[in-house]
């Protein structure tokens, strides 16, 4: 299976004042690249393991994913 394209993860945000020692936060609904894989799978799988709809499984995968934390 060929991987899907890399998806761009959110801007993260400054926390603090603007300084050299600023901390940086990650939204906590950004979904783990290795459970957005294996869902992206488990979807290729229940498809029969027809190539060519990788894209299609890995943003099905990562809509299901961010639902869920919601």
């Amino acid at each position: 299976m060929t991987a899907p394209k890399a998806h761009a993860l959110p801007t993260p945000m400054v926390v603090g004042p603007k300084t050299a020692t600023h901390k940086v936060a990650m939204p906590d609904t950004v979904p783990s690249q290795d459970r957005i894989r294996e869902r992206a799978y488990e979807l290729y799988e229940s498809r029969g393991r027809e190539p060519g709809q990788e894209e299609q499984d890995w943003l099905r995968a990562e809509q299901e994913i961010l639902r869920r934390k919601q």
